[in-house]
């Protein structure tokens, strides 16, 4: 019997730990499977166009979207190649021209024998609204097309993206020579999960305030200092931690209607009704001193 009693405490120990063990395991596997997913949409390479030997190369990157300016920056790298480069791809035999979609600001030229560098391109990224943010999604037009010496050159493109802000979906194909690309962003994983987190933050932080005062208020404490400055740094801090979110969303977005706007409001609420209840507790407790003979 006495063995007994002495082993369910033992167990009563080890289970918490272990169930707590099994917990932090199982949330270090999912984030590595998220962070993995997220490297190889990363390292993703879409191509289109020729495979002919006489070719223009173009390697384009995705380097940054901005959805508040409503464009992406595009890295391109043109090489030409076979009976169309000299060097090694370095330079073109000819004037080298690349046209590309409405949506990127002008078209590329090449000097003959001159060393091609690569180039950043600004997209138009159309649909969407960053007032939307973290469920906001833009799509972009990329088209290129070559031509050295006035005479049209096959093209093969490939397009990556390097912003792990945002996912990209591409559909590739070849129209007439030209390589194009209809790309379609959104927010990465990692922006949408730690945006909701946010949100629910914010969220168990009014109502762990709301409770505080609740119990300040319905119990008549007075003007209780401790609570009041955690109260009021909650104000503040809520505004700190809003600021953080990747992206800088712009106030009005959806994650400030949806939490930190009535986070904000409720904590406020909450401070000036303690406030103002405490200071009629303490008048009312400082008017029974006095009155005591």
């Amino acid at each position: 019997m006495s063995r007994t009693r002495r082993q369910r405490p033992s167990r009563a120990r080890v289970l918490p730990a272990a169930l707590g063990c099994l917990i932090i395991v199982a949330a270090i596997t999912l984030g590595t499977w998220l962070q993995f997913g997220e490297r190889q949409a990363l390292d993703r390479v879409y191509g289109a166009g020729s495979s002919e030997p006489d070719r223009v190369d173009i390697e384009a990157s995705i380097q940054r979207v901005d959805a508040a300016g409503r464009e992406l920056t595009l890295r391109v790298l043109v090489t030409p190649r076979g009976e169309l480069a000299e060097a090694g791809g370095v330079s073109p035999t000819g004037d080298l021209t690349l046209q590309t979609s409405t949506s990127t600001r002008g078209d590329l030229s090449f000097k003959a024998h001159s060393r091609i560098a690569t180039m950043d391109l600004p997209v138009t990224l159309t649909g969407g609204s960053i007032t939307d943010y973290p469920f906001d999604a833009y799509d972009a037009a990329i088209e290129f097309s070559a031509s050295e010496g006035g005479e049209k050159v096959p093209v093969h493109m490939t397009l990556t993206n390097a912003d792990a802000l945002f996912s990209a979906g591409v559909d590739a194909s070849e129209d007439g020579g030209a390589a194009v690309f209809d790309v379609s962003l959104g927010r990465s994983n990692s922006v949408l999960i730690f945006a909701v987190f946010m949100m629910a933050a914010m969220w168990a932080l009014a109502l762990a305030v709301f409770t505080g005062a609740w119990f300040l208020v319905t119990r008549r404490m007075g003007l209780t200092w401790p609570a009041l400055g955690w109260m009021a740094a909650t104000l503040f801090a809520l505004a700190a931690f809003r600021n953080t979110a990747p992206g800088t969303p712009p106030i009005g977005s959806l994650l400030d209607y949806l939490a930190f706007l009535w986070a904000e409001i409720v904590v406020a609420f909450c401070l000036v009704t303690v406030v103002a209840t405490g200071f009629r507790a303490e008048r009312r407790a400082t008017a029974a001193a006095d009155d005591e003979p």
